[in-house]
């Protein structure tokens, strides 16, 4: 392996459109693992940056916040999206701060996303999961299970957590999708990097109209404990609250989606782990684990680096940006046994799609209850499904996975 061949192969990391090549996305990552693990990446249009595709690697980054910080920039961007991000003003969600205001804002809806709280939510998940289900029954036989199940279900638990109406419903996806689907021409609002922002604006105006109403007549729900939340005894601004708003509804809704529907794909493309899924249901709850391990539907996210630090062997500097990959480091071969085979029954599975320590995914546990209550109310009805079509991937190089996922069915009612 040449050191050009190692460049040319971290190209895929900016470029959206293989994302949505799984194969060829896997193949350049499996390389850059085994040949150039910290490899400096130079694309036009985009900083330069280093690519971290090692499992231990990514963890050894992860363990140390304090060197490898989200900010300025958590997310890579290209310059031009980059430029307009900083004209508009720096996000403060919780994948754009540190510590110690990280610590600070996560506290504010840290217990609601605790096992003891979130069992409140138990039998809501569950009848949105027999909704789901229902709706392919409805549906006749065939449906877009990436449109049609898996893209509704997380986005009506995050409308009930925040206590929204299901009429906002249409309003949520558009934004959500939006969002996360910039580089994809059917998901975009538009091509240009304004439009983006627009999109941002509109979550603005969205939730800032719920905040008012919650301050105004707080109730039981998310909305309001983010709406009257202070932090060391003063009231959160609400830029700091709107922003919160934004990483609940979208890292809470497509991310789940994509890792429902990525699954079932996987299930599908592995015939012999459907039938020992069918066959022995108490295997849900390690499927699902494994189902995100192979969707990780976090594609990537961004350090920069505020001290000298050697990773790998590679030397870094301060001001130098790394791009940790999840997709690629749970495939390492020297963590995962055969990581290219679909396990429902792996064990361990210490993945890294919800990141690690200080930054490690709010709403994990969250995410595993949802999907573990569409695959148990669906395995025991489903008598037969098969593809109908090609599966569509997003192309987006931060979070992406199934866009289309056609297949034909037979369910019991």
């Amino acid at each position: 392996m040449t050191s050009i061949a190692c460049e040319e192969a971290a190209l895929v990391f900016v470029d959206a459109d293989a994302y949505a090549d799984e194969a060829a996305f896997h193949r350049a990552c499996t390389r850059l693992r085994r040949e150039a693990p910290v490899q400096r990446v130079e694309a036009d249009g985009f900083e330069p940056f280093y690519a971290v595709t090692r499992y231990a690697d990514v963890l050894e980054a992860e363990r140390n916040p304090a060197v490898f910080r989200n900010r300025p920039q958590p997310v890579l961007m290209d310059t031009e999206t980059e430029r307009i991000a900083k004209q508009a003003g720096e996000l403060a969600t919780l994948v754009h701060v540190d510590d110690p205001e990280h610590r600070a804002y996560r506290a504010v809806t840290a217990d609601w996303f605790q096992a003891s709280s979130l069992a409140r939510l138990e039998s809501r998940i569950a009848e949105l999961a027999r909704r789901a289900v229902d709706r392919m029954v409805e549906m006749g036989g065939a449906c877009d299970f990436a449109a049609d199940i898996a893209k509704p279900m997380p986005l009506e638990v995050i409308l009930s957590i925040l206590g929204l109406p299901e009429s906002d419903y249409p309003r949520m996806l558009q934004l959500t999708q939006e969002l996360f689907g910039g580089d994809d021409p059917e998901l975009a609002r538009g091509a240009r990097p304004e439009d983006q922002m627009q999109v941002i604006y509109d979550f603005f105006t969205y939730f800032g109209g719920l905040i008012d109403e919650r301050r105004a007549r707080p109730t039981d729900d998310l909305a309001s404990v983010i709406a009257n939340a202070t932090v060391d005894g003063e009231p959160l601004g609400p830029f700091q609250m709107v922003s919160y708003f934004v990483i609940i509804a979208t890292a809470g809704h497509d991310t789940t989606s994509y890792s429902m529907a990525g699954g079932l794909q996987a299930l599908l493309e592995n015939p012999e782990q459907l039938d020992r899924l069918r066959a022995s249901p108490e295997l849900v709850p390690t499927a699902v684990d494994e189902m995100i391990r192979w969707v990780s539907p976090v594609r990537h996210f961004l350090r920069n680096l505020v001290e000298p630090y050697e990773l790998a062997g590679q030397r870094l500097e301060p001001g130098e940006r790394v791009l940790l990959s999840y997709w690629s480091a749970n495939r390492d071969e020297a963590v995962f046994d055969d990581p290219f085979r679909f396990d429902v029954a792996r064990q361990p599975n210490r993945h890294l799609a919800f990141g690690f320590g200080a930054h490690y995914c709010l709403g994990a546990l969250l995410a595993k209850m949802e999907m573990r209550a569409l695959f148990r109310e669906l395995i025991p009805r489903l008598r037969s499904i098969e593809p109908a079509g090609p599966a569509e991937l997003t192309r987006s190089i931060f979070v992406g996975g199934h866009k289309h996922l056609p297949v034909r069915y037979e369910i019991t009612s």
